[in-house]
């Protein structure tokens, strides 16, 4: 099988998964960080929690092993601007806010019927694409231009191997310590542990990461015919899967291309086969434009940020990468500001 066909082959499965585990699970950044500061309920963000753990661990057990090279990612490359990246977080966080969840939550909400979800994800598309390559490309690319820098020390493991440890220590150590702190933060909470389903929604989606490395790392692996270093994330994928829909005549499916198809599929199989699947729209005006204004922010300041909170804050972190400490900040701060404070998005009436 040639390496473009176990990729997308690869994507469709893990993307079927994630679909069917966040339909169940009800996975999302968003809806944890909601559910722990505005509800009182801890359980989603400790699945959050956990799958940051695990996919930590996971990844960095495939490096150790040599069955992948992360230094390959968009993640761990040497020239990057911060200030981008985090303004990027920024917009990301406070447009799940608006929007009621991310990118990837949009699309399993979507297969469930929730056309809610279907107006998020194209305009998120649409967003993305015009960032990534539009009208806004320009100013990004300047922007970044401007205010990037260039270092040799693209993660923690890297800034702990030049202090004076072995790089395999240094990254045992690392990962170690920060996967072990978030599944501890996890498994504290009395709730979440009796709640099976969010652990092994936890363990599933960490575990998924890993795959998708092991996959474009290691399965599809060809110096003749490369296929570039992946893993879960929606923002680019989501464009490029608008992208090819409208003009797919010379364009072919990749990895992530494969991974949306898959989780649209696997939330409306789950949908259907749980009794779940409904038709949802909205109830006012105003929802839609709130609703829209976020995905569009969402697909701007995920570009920016070089990713969303699966892309950067599962995919990135399992890199241990600084970009995608400095990209959960952002995102985690923005989320706050729509939850929280001055800045909070207030419920609408007829929402």
């Amino acid at each position: 099988m040639a390496v473009a066909n176990i990729a997308v082959l690869a994507g469709l499965v893990i993307g079927l998964i994630y679909g069917s585990v966040g339909l169940l699970s009800g996975f999302c950044m968003m809806s944890g960080l909601r559910g722990w500061w505005a509800e009182g309920d801890g359980r989603l963000v400790r699945t959050y929690a956990l799958a940051m753990g695990v996919a930590i661990a996971a990844s960095q057990l495939l490096v150790t092993r040599g069955l992948v090279d992360l230094s390959k990612s968009i993640y761990l490359q040497p020239t990057f601007s911060v200030p981008l990246i985090f303004f990027g977080g920024l917009l990301f966080g406070y447009g799940m806010v608006l929007s009621n969840g991310c990118g990837s939550r949009a699309l399993v909400l979507l297969g469930r019927g929730n056309l809610r979800s279907f107006v998020v994800v194209v305009v998120l598309a649409i967003a993305a694409e015009i960032t990534l390559k539009g009208l806004i490309a320009p100013l990004r690319i300047a922007a970044q231009q401007f205010s990037q820098v260039t270092t040799k020390f693209t993660s923690l493991p890297t800034l702990l191997a030049h202090a004076g440890l072995s790089e395999a220590l240094a990254r045992m150590f690392t990962a170690s310590v920060i996967a072990a702190a978030l599944i501890i933060f996890a498994f504290t909470h009395a709730p979440f542990r009796k709640s099976p389903g969010q652990i092994a929604a936890g363990f599933v989606v960490g575990l998924l990461i890993a795959a998708g490395w092991f996959a474009t790392g290691f399965l599809a692996l060809d110096d003749f015919n490369p296929v570039p270093l992946s893993s879960l994330t929606f923002v680019a994928p989501i464009a490029d899967a608008l992208q090819y829909v409208m003009l797919s005549t010379g364009s072919t499916v990749n990895f992530g291309i494969a991974t949306v198809g898959g989780v649209l599929a696997g939330s409306l199989v789950t949908a259907l086969a749980t009794g779940r699947f409904r038709w949802e729209g909205y109830q006012s005006p105003q929802h839609m434009l709130r609703s829209a204004g976020g995905a569009a922010l969402m697909g701007i300041g995920g570009v920016m940020a070089l990713g969303c909170s699966v892309g950067q804050g599962l995919t990135g972190l399992s890199t241990l990468a600084f970009t995608s400490f400095v990209a959960v900040a952002g995102i985690m701060l923005g989320t706050a500001a729509g939850l929280r404070g001055a800045l909070r998005v207030r419920p609408l009436a007829q929402a």
